[in-house]
């Protein structure tokens, strides 16, 4: 299976919003009664002056897990056209989300020594070495997380999501076990205990 990816796109994606509101001016007379205005209607004031009430509506602004999801999604896209063949979503298995996470082992930026290193198992090495940089195990559990919820935002049936399969969580957790020995950190989460608070 050749697969030629290239690097995400950079284009900055634009998730802003515009609200704009017209606001008119119009004489009016003092003994005319305003009701409830529309968007951008005046409103007479008892001097005879018109006041205009401009009413905009604030859109909330993606979240940061959302932008995120959408950028990975997109990157994901990228890898089924650039697939040989290419890939459709539905014709898309564990293996080849995989193979996905693989390529991204690339862009690493997290040391995991070898376990022939002097430093296997040492947090703080005193000396640099040349095991190499792969994608932390966190970063990629966070990454499969955000692509299941998306696969099946865009149109994926959850029974047949590829994020969730059998062969994705089995490689997550080799994943975590071996990078937990040879970069010598804990990933398993301290649960805080009830009802130990000082007097």
């Amino acid at each position: 299976m050749d697969f030629h990816a290239r690097n995400p796109s950079k284009n900055p994606i634009s998730l802003g919003y515009n609200t704009n509101t017209a606001a008119s001016t119009s004489g009016g007379d003092a003994s005319s009664s305003a009701g409830p205005s529309a968007l951008g209607a005046p409103l007479v004031s008892a001097s005879g002056s018109a006041e205009t009430t401009v009413t905009s509506q604030q859109v909330p602004s993606p979240s940061r897990y959302e932008n995120q999801k959408r950028r990975d999604w997109n990157t994901f896209s990228q890898y089924l056209r650039n697939h040989r063949p290419p890939l459709t979503l539905t014709a898309c298995s564990g293996a080849h989300v995989l193979e996905f996470l693989r390529y991204l082992d690339q862009f690493g930026k997290t040391k995991v020594h070898n376990q022939s290193c002097p430093f296997f198992g040492n947090p703080n090495p005193p000396s640099p070495c040349p095991c190499p940089l792969r994608q932390a195990w966190g970063s990629l559990d966070a990454l499969v997380g955000r692509l299941r919820a998306a696969y099946e935002e865009n149109g994926g049936r959850p029974e047949t999501n590829p994020f969730g399969a059998r062969a994705v969580r089995l490689f997550l957790r080799e994943v975590r076990d071996y990078q937990t020995k040879a970069r010598g950190v804990s990933y398993d989460k301290k649960r805080k205990k009830k009802g130990c608070n000082a007097p």
